[in-house]
């Protein structure tokens, strides 16, 4: 059961980034939107994406990411106010049901990405399939050999 969903997290991690790819204002240094599209521009490399197939995961993130905004934007509102409850001294009940709501977001925000992944998925060739999960085993092994040097 575990390594089933260990692989959907790497490669969701991989895919993940072209939601975040698709941003509205580029940084004129760069910043974590030119990252993103770097790693985008490699990952369709590596996986030798067509025109056709990158077109349709520009849309299918891009779908992802509006979907996803208004969550975002709730996920932050509720960080401040579970941020000023627990400034405020307010009860345990109270701080317990941010938290609860917070939680029910993040795990909204995970069923988009996932879903997002799956059509992505869907649209690569089986050859494709093999080179991300191949990819997402290199992945997790960086990973796993960084936390064992970090602690």
């Amino acid at each position: 059961m575990k390594q089933p969903l260990m692989k959907l997290t790497a490669i969701m991690a991989l895919a993940t980034g072209m939601v975040f790819a698709q941003a509205p204002a580029p940084n004129p240094q760069g910043g974590p939107h030119a990252f993103m599209r770097r790693h985008m521009a490699r990952l369709a490399q590596e996986l030798n994406l067509t025109d056709a197939q990158k077109q349709q995961a520009k849309t299918i993130f891009q779908n992802a990411r509006t979907t996803a905004q208004p969550l975002r934007d709730q996920l932050k509102q509720n960080h401040q106010a579970l941020s000023a409850a627990a400034k405020a001294g307010q009860s345990d009940a109270s701080i317990q049901q941010l938290a609860t709501q917070q939680g029910n977001i993040l795990g909204q925000l995970v069923a988009i990405r996932t879903q997002a992944f799956a059509k992505f998925y869907a649209v690569l060739t089986p050859e494709q399939r093999a080179k991300a999960d191949q990819m997402q085993q290199d992945f997790q092994q960086r990973l796993q050999s960084h936390r064992r040097s970090n602690g």
